[in-house]
């Protein structure tokens, strides 16, 4: 829906009056403003049920490439002491001690960790945190270790494909871990690492941050309440302006990489040079200059990738070959192509997350977002018991890449894909006429070429709607009444007590000034508070006691995102609704989506849990 700027305001301000009142969460939001509580300063824990500690867990982060250095940004130093990073591209290392300078927007995400724990420089932070280039290599090392010369912990930012073998790995050696989602490459993957956590007792959390983000448990508070009604349809999406040429997908890699790699080819040459004529200007200014030189360097270490086609060393850290790390030069015969694509390992390494073979495509890196979110929601309507899907039906294309029609396809994966989800929803019964149709219907979209919508998630209740938006901004409107201003008000009382969303000619500007002031600058999208808890975690119930303090999406809440989107996957390429069985969600049964799939019986066995192989 667009909505214009009035509407939009009008929204915000029902969203704010409906949290700041009294019938509401007044008295947090009370407590969260007089003591000036924001990310990283006490909000996670008055919100999500934490404490502080009162040592910093020791922690190694696995893969400090894109998402690795968004954790590294939402470290809580109070919470989280990094002491070693295992990445195996210079560009990486280079990123997790200086952040991301290619953009303003970059810089903020990405802050790297001499800022993060105000380091001197570069020298200063080698000598507190030790640097590897396989993760293997770092675990090896630390094997043994005890006391301040040990971790404690590790989080994983690697592609998809190694977040079980890296989750095993360390859990095995005595390491709790937080992992970027999606969970695993696979439903049998996940399974062997919610095994794997139980049998080593430890904390297994994964990433999907929106279990912290403060305006999710707002709409959760709502949905419990009966503000919104009966929930019964919420549409998602992640509209993408990647196009070819400007794919954030398909990174510039070093000429060396890929020669043929047409415009793309040179392109950090030319971004250097640019830097580098720019830094010649004689009247630049001081901070100008500095940044000149930090994209300089940046750029440098960005060229130095190209060092992965044979090994060798950058700064001093010698570098093996990609195909020595595990990445593959193929030729691709991609069945919608004539030509084949020869696709180097290096090319692999650095843009895995166009591959099947290290990638899920659209629905682990973004629908599974959504999904979550969605999976939140609909739990709020059943007493917080999370929920699995019943069926779904998907469909995917490769619309947008290649640009040229006679082009070899570069990817396996799609660069569209919807899906349609139904859930059961209060009073659902599958054995009564009636009762079979009390569905919650969940639609998802994720395409690229055209950003218009960008992300979030639409609640539809029989009351109000809610629209939650790139995770930091939320509107809510009494049902499809976008120009009016509401309040909260109470209908009975006792048992027959109902809250409504009532038109407001004026709304309710005290509750709306306190809802504002509690969720006023940049709402924190829930990064830091996932770290903060498990940390907490980790010293409140080192055994990993389920009857204890755990992080909000352990195993079992994960496994279920995983399900869902791998499934949505398997959906898509058979062109056909895909009933779900219960036993997929159940760490302890060995049933996977992907074995009832399989034709092969290896492939079945591939795709049956078995924490043996990890042996």
């Amino acid at each position: 829906m667009h909505l214009t700027s009035e509407q939009r305001s009008i929204g915000q301000e029902n969203f704010y009056a409906a949290i700041g009142s009294d019938l509401l969460r007044r008295d947090i939001l009370k407590e969260v403003n007089a003591k000036e509580l924001q990310s990283g300063k006490g909000l996670g824990a008055k919100f999500f049920g934490y404490g502080t500690v009162e040592k910093p867990v020791r922690v190694a982060v696995f893969g400090t490439g894109d998402e690795g250095s968004v954790l590294i940004n939402a470290i809580n130093p109070k919470y989280v002491q990094v002491v070693a990073i295992a990445d195996i591209r210079p560009f990486n290392q280079h990123r997790a001690f200086h952040g991301d300078v290619s953009s303003p927007a970059a810089q903020a995400a990405r802050c790297g960790l001499i800022a993060k724990y105000g380091w001197k420089d570069e020298d200063e932070a080698r000598q507190k945190v030790k640097v590897f280039g396989d993760y293997n290599e770092l675990l090896e090392f630390y094997k043994g270790k005890t006391g301040e010369e040990s971790i404690e912990a590790v989080i994983i930012g690697l592609p998809l494909f190694l977040h079980a073998p890296a989750a095993i790995a360390a859990m095995k050696q005595g390491y709790h871990v937080l992992t970027e989602k999606l969970m695993a490459h696979t439903v049998a993957q996940c399974k062997e690492m919610a095994r794997a956590a139980v049998e080593y007792k430890k904390h297994c959390a994964i990433g999907h941050q929106r279990h912290y983000n403060v305006l999710y448990d707002h709409a959760v508070k709502m949905l419990q309440s009966g503000v919104l009604g009966d929930l019964h349809y919420i549409r998602a999406q992640w509209h993408r302006n990647n196009r070819p040429g400007s794919d954030s997908w398909k990174q510039p890699m070093p000429k060396e990489i890929r020669k043929e790699d047409g415009a793309l080819t040179g392109r950090l040459d030319r971004i250097l040079a640019n830097y580098e004529k720019k830094l010649e200007d004689p009247k630049l200014k001081a901070e100008e200059k500095i940044l000149l030189e930090k994209q300089i360097a940046q750029t440098k270490a960005q060229i130095a990738d190209g060092i992965l086609v044979s090994g060798g060393e950058y700064r001093g850290f010698q570098f093996k070959t990609a195909e020595a790390y595990g990445y593959k030069t193929e030729e691709l015969h991609i069945e919608e192509s004539e030509k084949p694509y020869n696709r180097p390992a290096a090319e692999e390494l650095i843009r895995w997350r166009l591959y099947d073979r290290t990638s899920a495509g659209l629905m682990a890196e973004l629908g599974s977002h959504q999904l979550d979110a969605a999976s939140i929601f609909i739990a709020a309507m059943h007493d917080g018991k999370k929920q699995y899907p019943l069926s779904v039906s998907a469909t995917a294309t490769r619309t947008i890449f290649p640009s040229e029609p006679d082009s070899p396809i570069d990817r396996d994966v799609d660069d569209h894909i919807h899906c349609v989800f139904d859930y059961a929803g209060p009073g659902y019964n599958k054995m009564d006429e009636l009762g079979k149709q009390r569905k919650i219907t969940v639609a998802y979209s994720s395409i690229n070429g055209n950003g218009f919508g960008g992300y979030g998630e639409t609640v539809f209740g029989t009351k109000g709607t809610l629209l939650i938006e790139t995770e930091k901004e939320a509107l809510l409107y009494q049902r499809n009444e976008v120009e009016k201003k509401t309040k909260i008000t109470v209908k009975g009382s006792g048992a027959k007590k109902e809250l409504l969303i009532s038109p407001s000619d004026d709304g309710d500007p005290l509750s709306a000034a306190i809802g504002l002031q509690a969720t006023y600058g940049d709402v924190s999208r829930g990064y830091c508070e996932e770290i903060e808890h498990w940390a907490f975690c980790i010293r409140e119930n080192p055994e990993a006691d389920h009857r204890k303090a755990m992080p909000r999406c352990y195993p079992e809440v994960a496994l279920a995102d995983a399900v869902i989107a791998l499934t949505t996957n398997i959906a898509a390429k058979v062109g056909n609704t895909v009933e779900f069985d219960p036993a997929w969600f159940d760490a302890a049964k060995d049933e996977t989506p992907e074995a009832v799939f399989a034709e092969a019986a290896d492939e079945k066995k591939r795709f049956t849990p078995d924490l043996k192989r990890y042996a």
